[in-house]
């Protein structure tokens, strides 16, 4: 079970000054006032007390002479009393909050009495927890490499409707419209309607955590095999310091050990310079170099055509099995006329099996048919492996050989920028020097990586531990769950719709979780939320799917706050400047009313486990109405969510809060 809303408190920045606002559970309660008394404050201090990263209250009346803000929650035997104070000057937020465990019934404690010592993330885990949120839980974040904890500050989504929320035809829930928002409401939209089993969950995490740590170990094994021959860079060092006398000159090859141990040597031992003339046919290194670049780019030249020409014959092996394969079905047919296995020559009719001498010579034609593409079947199902074996093959190769390429133009590079430096140097000692100290700059970086602890290869047992999740999550229906779920839901939302009279209400009508707004499906096409026209269809379609989802929550125990609150949802049949009279006449206050009827048929029908908190400019005289008003907040009663005796000076209306 999850919290409601019991009570809001303000404590002034006066010893002493305490305001508390209650709140009937399991009912709909009315705030009703003129503008500027603070209603909307109502709103932003929930938020602010259940673990915002912001300081979502208005500049006015509320930040000026309200020092700490107190949210008291209530479930079944549970109470649970969460503080805040207002950030101090200077500073954005405040970040550590109190949060008592109470028995239920008792009252907010005074602000002196109270101890702020409990860090923002513990406090969210805390409200997380009495929300029911299983925080063990993980989902994936829609569009985005991560996954998902819920929190309480999620399931807010569903139960805050802010005064440019509940009417906006672009954004159906709190907070959408922010910065990545839209992705996170998707991506735990499933959790909160019960759709994500919290087991399938753990796998589907443990196997995005697998497949991450498959990448970074296939990449890590990549860069590896990169450093396992000798680079292009260590073998260019090698032929400068052959060209600078530090080494003489090789006839083979070195290995990637050799090519290390050569520069070592070359780097701790003294500067011998080699006095011996090097062999004429070693040449300039840099067009042996380019040389060897021009014979491997011919290699991978050639190995891209074996691949062509062999991928080729695949091809038309397959071809030519899948012709002969629909010739011998049809050759099979045909062998009903058989012959008869005494004497091997007349034909047996397949209906009376008398025999048919007529038939003889064409039936062993066809047996000799069948025999022969029998055989050609068979050679070709033998050379086709074989020939996919060749391709492996040869790709492998063609990988070996773009890598050698790859190295070759390093050497390139590095030998031309060897040179470029040997020729500024004024003498062959000098030279040489240089020559040393680009060995010494190499095994301080990248050679220390050739020599170093060699990765472990444990692909096979990842895969192995990937394919088994596989196996497992291959019968998760979450996908199946969600549209079932989603499907039930719209169907409400177009009973509600229907009540309500709105546009399109004939129609089906479906909650879109991926665009996040409500879909008509009508003769003429789709018709999202906000293309319909009037705002009563932006206000009637807001509270008919929030009540919906509500109502699920509800009859499935969905981890969400038993909470809605609605910012003045009678905006839309009253002008803007709109301060108490006259009262809406005839269809208007008709529709507004129907809006009240059908919050409170919802929270009657749900039986105490629904409170709807709706803040509003209006106060009608109809008993649907005037009876769930709890505050009423007028300059003409001098009532309001601050005092009016904690004001010591006057503030511009401007500045004041709704």
């Amino acid at each position: 079970m999850t919290f409601q809303i019991q009570a809001v408190t303000v404590y002034g920045k006066q010893p002493g000054q305490v305001r508390t606002v209650p709140f009937r559970t399991g009912s709909l309660n009315i705030v009703t006032g003129d503008s500027r008394r603070g209603k909307s404050a109502l709103l932003t201090i929930i938020d602010y007390c259940l673990a915002s990263s912001d300081y979502p209250v208005k500049a006015g009346k509320v930040r000026k002479y309200v020092g700490a803000y107190a949210v008291t929650l209530a479930k079944p035997g549970q109470q649970l009393f969460v503080a805040r104070r207002a950030p101090e000057p200077g500073n954005a937020v405040s970040t550590v909050l109190c949060v008592l465990s109470q028995a239920p019934g008792t009252p907010p404690p005074p602000l002196e009495e109270l101890t702020f010592a409990t860090p923002l993330d513990t406090a969210k885990d805390i409200l997380s927890d009495f929300c029911g949120i299983d925080r063990t839980v993980k989902v994936p974040a829609v569009a985005r490499a991560q996954t998902i904890a819920p929190s309480i500050r999620h399931a807010l989504y569903f139960c805050f409707q802010a005064q440019n929320e509940v009417a906006n035809p672009d954004l159906l829930f709190h907070s959408q419209g922010e910065e990545w928002r839209p992705n996170t409401i998707r991506g735990v939209i499933p959790y909160f309607l019960g759709a994500v089993d919290p087991e399938q969950a753990a796998l589907r995490n443990r196997l995005r955590l697998l497949r991450r740590d498959l990448s970074v170990l296939e990449a890590k094994l990549a860069q590896a095999r990169d450093l396992g021959p000798a680079s292009g860079q260590a073998r260019a060092l090698l032929t400068e310091a052959v060209e600078a006398g530090l080494l003489p000159h090789r006839d083979t090859e070195p290995t990637v050990e050799e090519v290390l141990g050569l520069l070592r040597f070359v780097l701790e031992g003294s500067i011998r310079l080699e006095t011996e003339p090097r062999p004429d046919n070693n040449g300039d290194p840099l067009t042996a170099a380019i040389g060897r670049r021009a014979q491997l780019r011919r290699a991978v030249g050639r190995s891209r055509a074996r691949i062509a020409d062999l991928k080729r014959a695949v091809e038309e092996n397959d071809d030519f099995a899948g012709e002969a394969r629909e010739q011998r079905r049809r050759l099979a047919s045909l062998g009903l006329m058989r012959l008869s296995p005494d004497t091997s020559q007349a034909a047996q009719c397949p209906v009376c099996e008398s025999p048919i001498a007529s038939a003889n010579t064409t039936v062993a034609t066809i047996m000799q048919d069948l025999e022969r593409l029998d055989g050609d079947l068979q050679v070709i199902g033998s050379d086709t492996p074989a020939l996919q074996h060749q391709v492996a093959l040869e790709e492998e190769q063609l990988q070996q050989l773009r890598a050698a390429l790859s190295r070759s133009q390093d050497e390139i590079n590095e030998i031309s920028a060897g040179l470029r430096a040997l020729q500024q140097e004024p003498d062959q000692v000098q030279r040489a020097a240089h020559v040393r100290g680009r060995i010494s700059l190499y095994l301080d970086t990248t050679a220390q990586h050739v020599s170093g602890p060699q990765v472990e290869d444990s692909r096979d047992d990842l895969q192995r531990q990937i394919s088994e999740l596989e196996e497992l999550l291959s019968d998760d229906t979450q996908d199946d769950r969600l549209t079932s779920y989603l499907s039930l839901i719209s169907q409400n939302i177009r009973t509600r719709a229907a009540a309500l009279e709105l546009d399109h209400s004939n129609a089906p009508i479906r909650l879109d979780v991926n665009r996040l707004t409500v879909v008509a499906d009508t003769a003429d096409g789709p018709v999202r939320l906000a293309d319909m026209g009037s705002a009563e269809n932006h206000l009637g379609y807001h509270v008919a799917t929030l009540l919906s989802l509500h109502e699920w929550f509800s009859e499935h125990r969905g981890p969400v706050p038993r909470t809605l609150i609605l910012d003045q949802p009678s905006q839309v049949y009253f002008p803007p400047d709109y301060t108490g009279e006259p009262m809406p006449q005839g269809t208007d206050l008709s529709h507004l009313l129907n809006v009240y009827r059908i919050i409170n048929d919802t929270v009657q029908a749900l039986d105490g486990t629904l409170q709807v908190i709706v803040v509003e400019h209006a106060d009608l005289a109809d008993p649907l109405f005037r009876d769930h008003v709890i505050e009423r907040w007028r300059y003409s009663n001098n009532q309001a969510l601050v005092p009016p005796e904690w004001i010591t000076e006057p503030i511009d209306d401007e500045d004041e809060d709704e």
